[in-house]
Parts: structure tokens; sequence; C-alpha cells
């Protein structure tokens, strides 16, 4: 089996994984939803029967349906999405190694590299952030990605191998793509949790059109999902900052100027400022809530843009990322 029968074989295995534990976690967020649910009629009902007259603390804690325990669920399906993630992320980086040998060269030179790439990144960030602590919530939405990013990567922007373009041929490629492919699974993740941020708010605060998606009660407060977000968008922030500053310096090395006002140049830099916005108006107060996690939804787009859009349609001295 060559290199590239290997990689081909990896990631379409990683592909059907994927695909497999999206199911499965929805399937278990579903479950605790239920469980949620459940659990706080059967407050009510202990506070309808018990009446007012219990004003211990304990009394005043079961008075309060919102406050009930916390239902543990356990469920098939939790533990199949855990195994299939984990052994979608182990093929999908098994993908990337293979096309790395087949190549001869680190495997983000061309747009299918870096989608094949960018996935493994932001999978293995959510299994990261799931070791510590219990985010099964963001599964669904990182393994769904994954599965329409790495099979869009394999059927639309496939492109075999042809060695490196002569621009290309630096250790700043491991540099500043490596560090960019990492800041983009990090924000990824928190545009899964900011997604999720701006449902249960919405739904909490009366939405009509959120009201039928009663999954929506196994994830957690908004100002939970906020806290989480922020620490994942800082995290990428900072990434990011460092991908714009490598990038320069290695402009300067190949072309002799740091700056050009390259589409993609321009379009990082664009990324870079409405991701400073955001962690400010996140950190000011009156921002902080939907206003902050719609402006990053917003970098998050522009980041999305300048992959395909940018990297598509318009022509400058990054055509071939």
């Amino acid at each position: 089996m060559t290199a590239q029968e290997l990689s081909w074989l990896a990631l379409w295995g990683a592909v059907a994984l994927y695909a497999i534990a999206m199911v499965a976690s929805s399937v278990h967020l579903a479950r605790v939803a239920d469980a949620k649910v459940a659990a706080k009629a059967r407050a009510k009902a202990a506070v309808a029967v018990g009446g007012p007259a219990d004003e211990s603390p304990a009394g005043a804690s079961a008075a309060r349906p919102d406050a009930a325990p916390e239902p543990r669920v356990r469920s098939r399906a939790a533990g199949i999405a855990k195994s299939t993630t984990l052994v979608g992320a182990i093929l999908n980086g098994v993908g990337v190694v293979a096309r790395g040998v087949e190549a001869g060269h680190a495997p983000w030179s061309t747009m299918y590299e870096y989608t094949i790439t960018g996935t493994f990144v932001a999978v293995v960030v959510f299994l990261i952030v799931q070791s510590r602590r219990d985010v099964s919530y963001l599964a669904p939405g990182v393994t769904g990605f994954a599965t329409i990013a790495l099979g869009i990567g394999m059927t639309v922007l496939y492109e075999a191998s042809t060695g490196l373009r002569p621009a290309l041929q630096s250790f700043w490629l491991v540099v500043h793509v490596s560090i960019a492919i990492i800041a983009t699974g990090v924000l990824i993740v928190g545009a899964v949790a900011t997604v999720l941020q701006l449902m249960r708010d919405y739904r909490d605060n009366g939405t009509a059109w959120l009201q039928p998606f009663r999954w929506l009660e196994a994830v957690p407060s908004p100002a939970t999902l906020e806290a989480l977000a922020f620490r994942l968008h800082a995290v990428g922030f900072v990434l990011w900052t460092f991908t714009v500053m490598a990038g320069a310096v290695w402009a300067e090395h190949s072309w002799g100027r740091y700056w050009g006002w390259d589409p993609k140049e321009v379009w990082s830099f664009v990324i870079w400022v409405i991701y400073a916005a955001y962690l400010h108006a996140r950190t000011t107060q009156g921002w902080a809530g939907r206003r902050s996690a719609v402006l990053a939804l917003i970098g998050f787009v522009a980041l999305i843009m300048n992959f395909t859009v940018v990297n598509i349609y318009f022509q400058g001295m990054h055509t071939y990322a």
C-alpha cells in the first residue's frame, strides 16, 4: 500500500467515524435533555405537593425546580460518540502524516492539506478540552463540522501532490502555516461554543422558533458557554497574532517587504482586528453576552471567507494557498 492510498483510506475512515460520532453524540445530548426536563418536572411536582411550608435550606432549594440536581445519564450512545471521535482523530492524523510522507514536506501547502490538517487539530482541541471537563454538548457541532469539512476536502479540494512551489520552500512554511492551522482549530471549537451560547440565550428568553429545540436543555447556561468560548477565542487570538507576525517576516524574507496589501494579508489582518475587538468588547461592561458573541461569529465567518473566497476568487501572492 502506498502512502497516498493509506492517506486516502484513513481520511475516508475518519469521515465515516466523525459522522457516526455526530449522530451518537446528538442522541446522547437528546437523552440528557430529556432527563433534565424530567428532573425539573419532578421538582415542580414535589413543590406542588409539599407546599411553601418548608423554609429550611433544603426546602428552599427544592422549591427551585431549576436548582434540581443534575441527572447523570449513562448511555451507549455516549460511549460510541467518544470512541468513534477518538479513533476518527487517530485515522485523521494517520491520513495527514501519510500525505506528508507522500508529498515529502509538511502537509499544509494547499487548501486540501490545510483542510485535512485543520480538521484534525479542531477535533484534537475538542478532545483535550473534553479530557479536562465535560463538554460533550460540543461534540455534535465539532464532529459535524469535521465531517463536512473533511468530506469537502476529500471530494472538492483534493489535489495530487506535485511538490512545493519555490515560494513555499522555506522553514517558515512549518512555522507560519502550522500556527495558523492550530489557531483555526481552536477558533472552530470556540465558534461552536458561541453558537450554542446564542441559541441557549435566545431560547431562554422566549424566542419562538427555538422552543422546539428541546436538546438545548442539555446545554449549560449562556454564561458558562460564554466563559468557555472566551478562553478558546483568547488562545486562538494569541495564535493568530503569531500567524500574522510570522507571515510578515516570511513575506520580507521571500518578497522583500513585510506588508504588500495582498488580499490574503489584508483578510488575515481583518480577522485579527475583529477578534481583538471581540476580546475588548467581552471585557467591557455592556458588551458581554449577545453582542460580543455575534462579534466572535463575525470573526469566524471572516476566517472561513479568508480560506475559501479569498483563496479561490482573489488573485494575489497567496493564490497557491
